[in-house]
């Protein structure tokens, strides 16, 4: 893995923990973060050694509060329009990667910070976590893809009033919403129980895994029919060898050993 600045990473056992590192700044994302998470992202993709990641904050008070307001402020509209881009661009990344990727929230996920978790497949957190898109309070809306993801994982409603009041909402507000999977009582517990689901999703199919992402992001475009990705990739499944040794270990009563081909 790259060396990189702002964000700390440790492989373990084929999962890969990235911690954003700039507690001093409630781990804002800057441009050099974004670029790092990007360059990060671009190698689990083709990293064999690697089969999951989780990401969380440094320290207790927050995963990540926000954006860099210091380079924010200085945006031109030209700008504005490529650093909304680049972060989508970075977050789509995230969503479509193969392997599955968990968001340990512990503390505040506020404006690109709430982003980054939503384009994660999966958020646990910490009971003391807080979630918002407050970017109207700046005048400005979410540009790393939140006015979308939200939408989505909430519904139309809760989503505009969100957004629009910039108002902030608790962990168990979060996960009645649907917006988080899980609530622990801390961030140990969160990141355990983050390892508990990635352990039992590395007991399955690697090729599968990667094919349920790509058929569920299906449901965000209105440009892909849905229903024909997820026939092309059940029949994808059924050509591997996964699919052999899976039909093969049930009928034979053991575990299967898949190997991602």
């Amino acid at each position: 893995m790259a060396e990189s600045k702002n964000i700390l990473s440790e492989e373990r056992d084929g999962i890969l923990y990235l911690t954003v590192n700039r507690e001093s700044k409630l781990n804002a994302l800057n441009f050099a973060t974004l670029e790092e998470l990007r360059t990060i992202f671009e190698e689990v993709v083709d990293n064999k050694n690697i089969k999951a990641v989780i990401i969380t904050g440094s320290g207790e008070k927050a995963f990540i509060a926000g954006a860099d307001i210091s380079e924010i402020a200085e945006l031109s509209e030209l700008n504005a329009r490529k650093f909304a881009e680049n972060g989508q661009e970075i977050f789509s990344l995230i969503e479509t990667c193969p392997k599955p990727v968990i968001a340990v929230i512990n503390g505040f996920a506020l404006g690109g910070g709430c982003e980054l978790a939503m384009a994660c497949h999966m958020r646990v957190a910490a009971a003391h976590a807080k979630f918002g898109q407050p970017e109207v309070n700046l005048g400005i809306i979410p540009g790393y893809g939140g006015t979308q993801r939200l939408t989505v994982l909430v519904g139309r409603g809760k989503a505009n009033e969100l957004m629009m009041t910039g108002d902030m909402i608790d962990a168990t507000e979060a996960k009645a919403l649907g917006l988080v999977n899980h609530v622990c009582d801390t961030k140990d517990d969160a990141m355990a129980k983050a390892e508990e689901i990635i352990r039992k999703i590395m007991s399955k199919a690697p090729l599968a895994i990667g094919m349920i992402v790509d058929c569920v992001n299906a449901v965000y475009s209105t440009n892909e029919d849905g229903y024909q990705i997820e026939a092309n990739s059940f029949a994808r499944c059924v050509k591997s060898g996964d699919y052999k040794e899976g039909t093969s270990a049930f009928l034979e009563k053991r575990k299967p050993v898949f190997k991602g081909e």
